[in-house]
């Protein structure tokens, strides 16, 4: 599916969840918060549906078993030159980890059988090896430009909400005679509530997109120097 239509996709669903959670659950002074309300709870939803995927794609990058175990086993494999064993590895443990040491493992044995220097041969693995890294990064990154997006939109509608209730305060205090307390205390409440929500939504998503970017930093730096001493390995049986 691509990342458009699964976007679109769970824009609506969350739409859905929370018109129906904010007219049949929400109690009545959270609905005084108006229509704004129910953007934020989209939002807030979208927040969450990112960070449950990203969590569950970086437990995937991170391969079936231990990655620590499956390094020191794929190492000693490549030391000893046994490169079946160690694509065997790979393909048991999956993940991007193993899918960029597979793809420079499986070049290193097609470029080993042809003519070519030894020079000629590193480059090759290491092309092998920059761009099975360059299919993988991306899936590590996915949905974190969105999650920065819902924290930045989150505080803007947060901001509208606000200005509109606290608009409605000032319309109730403008009236001749005694201020309207109910339309004063209604839109105190709407500006309130939007703050909040917006709050909520912005911090969780620039809380989650920090952490996730983190971890993807963490996963490229050890793919390289992973690499890096795979190919040094290679390029000495080259």
């Amino acid at each position: 599916m691509r990342p458009g239509a699964f976007i679109g996709i769970i824009l609506v669903a969350c739409f859905v969840v929370s018109t129906i959670i904010f007219y049949t659950m929400l109690p009545e002074f959270v609905q005084k918060g108006g229509p704004l309300v129910i953007v934020l709870m989209v939002l807030t939803m979208m927040d969450i549906t990112f960070i449950i995927e990203r969590v569950l794609t970086l437990k995937k990058a991170g391969g079936a078993k231990s990655q620590v175990q499956f390094l020191r086993d794929a190492m000693e494999a490549i030391r000893k030159g046994e490169m079946d064993k160690a694509i065997g590895l790979c393909n048991q443990q999956r993940g991007t980890m193993a899918n960029v040491l597979r793809a420079g493992l499986e070049r290193f044995q097609t470029v080993s059988k042809e003519n070519l220097t030894s020079d000629r041969q590193v480059a090759e693995i290491r092309r092998a090896i920059e761009e099975a890294n360059a299919l993988e990064t991306p899936l590590l990154e996915r949905n974190l430009i969105a999650l920065q997006t819902i924290a930045t939109i989150s505080t803007l509608v947060g901001l509208l909400g606000t200005t509109i209730g606290m608009i409605r305060s000032f319309q109730a205090m403008a009236k001749e005679g005694a201020p309207d307390a109910i339309m004063l205390s209604l839109g105190i409440s709407e500006a309130l509530i939007n703050t909040a929500g917006g709050l909520t939504a912005a911090i969780m998503g620039i809380v989650a997109y920090n952490y996730f970017i983190n971890k993807v930093d963490q996963f490229t730096y050890a793919v390289d120097e992973v690499s890096q001493e795979v190919i040094a390995i290679l390029s000495g049986r080259s």
